[in-house]
């Protein structure tokens, strides 16, 4: 852990609409972080406007259908999760599936517990809004990430590709079933 805070000192909830751009910020810096080192600034910089700026991560909280979930250390926004209506390119989803869009912590407090805390309030989440399962998208050289996903039963499923300019990556589309508990047994009579 590369911080000294400990699980209990952070705070988790939905963002207030006017922490839009507090959150799109904290996106913006973890996503850079972690992945500006892949793409020419001139393909990176773009995007990050795109997808950060007002029009993107923002007013994606106006969405009924998304959910968010922040995660704060002295009211500053360090992780979120973002839930959403199945939109990866996933093969033969099943009715009402939904998609963990988004999954980020800031790096100081990677290992802190916070990540686990926002999966485990994605599953929830899809559990109570009767999704059959959940899906995500990761960068297939983000082993970390992979690592993660699968300590909690999420397997590869298909493959997509994110475009950043002329570069394209290969993702992966991974799939965890949600309604797994067999149906009860038939009862035997004697």
């Amino acid at each position: 852990m590369n911080s000294p805070a400990r699980p209990g000192d952070f705070d988790y909830r939905a963002p207030a609409h006017a922490e839009g751009p507090a959150l799109a910020a904290m996106a913006r810096q973890c996503f850079a972080e972690t992945f500006g080192h892949l793409y020419d600034d001139a393909d990176l910089q773009p995007f990050l406007d795109e997808a950060y700026g007002p029009q993107g991560l923002p007013a994606e909280m106006d969405d009924p259908q998304t959910e968010f979930r922040i995660a704060c250390l002295d009211g500053a926004v360090i992780g979120y999760a973002k839930l959403s209506p199945l939109r990866a390119p996933a093969e033969n989803p099943r009715s009402g599936a939904l998609e963990l869009r988004q999954l980020y912590v800031l790096a100081p407090w990677q290992g802190a517990g916070v990540a686990p805390a926002l999966m485990e309030w994605a599953l929830a989440r899809a559990r109570a809004r009767g999704a059959p399962e959940l899906y995500l998208t990761v960068f297939d050289h983000n082993h970390r990430a992979k690592r993660f996903y699968a300590r909690y039963g999420f397997g590869e499923s298909g493959r997509c590709t994110f475009r950043m300019g002329a570069r394209i990556d290969d993702d992966r589309i991974w799939r965890k079933p949600l309604d797994t508990c067999p149906p009860p047994s038939p009862r035997i009579l004697p």
